[in-house]
């Protein structure tokens, strides 16, 4: 009897190996979240590449292409990290709506909000408590990128006409972050070599 009262008093060694670890799954809930959503905006992006280019927007096919790019890159990196952890990256590839050129810049300047703004900062806090520095960089590359593309979907929405001629836009394979223009020697974000910068039309 004495045994079976301190069976509940006293946890088990199950019990206490999960109670220690459940902060530790956060992290990477949040990575396979973050996984599954870059996985899908590069798909996305690229189908809204298409009709972009369908419609005579060249440069704005570009953009579309090049964020899709860098969406892979954060997967990746997203994925590296998981598979850090232990566990194996699993993504749900969804069937993307495409509209109208312009409905597609709007859909994606404010999924990019929506990850600078909502998505990433309370991912990079949780992961600063359970000291995980691979998450926090992963993370902290996707927000810095999400911010310059919010930024460069907003003005294609401005400039949609003028975006009819081809264009060149740039993408670090380290961070994702993405340029009009490598006028620079180190990447803003990640500080890698402007070399790691590679060109997408």
């Amino acid at each position: 009897m004495l045994l079976e009262i301190l069976s509940f008093l006293i946890p088990s060694a199950v019990a206490v190996k999960e109670a220690t670890s459940s902060t530790s799954t956060s992290t990477l809930d949040h990575l396979q979240e973050a996984f599954q959503g870059e996985s899908n905006a590069s798909h996305r992006y690229a189908m809204f590449a298409k009709q972009a280019d369908a419609e005579g927007y060249r440069q704005v096919a570009s953009l579309f292409r090049a964020a899709s790019k860098a969406e892979e890159f954060h997967a990746r990196n997203h994925s590296d990290v998981i598979h850090k952890l232990g566990s194996q990256a699993v993504a749900k590839l969804e069937t993307p709506v495409v509209k109208t050129t312009r409905e597609n810049l709007m859909v994606a300047r404010d999924g990019e909000i929506y990850e600078r703004d909502t998505m990433y900062p309370p991912f990079i806090d949780q992961a600063k408590k359970e000291k995980v520095p691979e998450a926090i960089r992963t993370y902290t590359y996707a927000l810095k990128t999400e911010a310059e593309h919010a930024r460069l979907f907003a003005s294609a929405l401005q400039n949609m006409e003028q975006m009819k001629s081809p264009a060149k836009y740039y993408v670090c394979i380290v961070c994702g972050y993405t340029v009009q223009t490598v006028n620079f020697l180190k990447c803003l974000v990640c500080g890698h070599s402007k070399a790691d910068y590679i060109p997408v039309e």
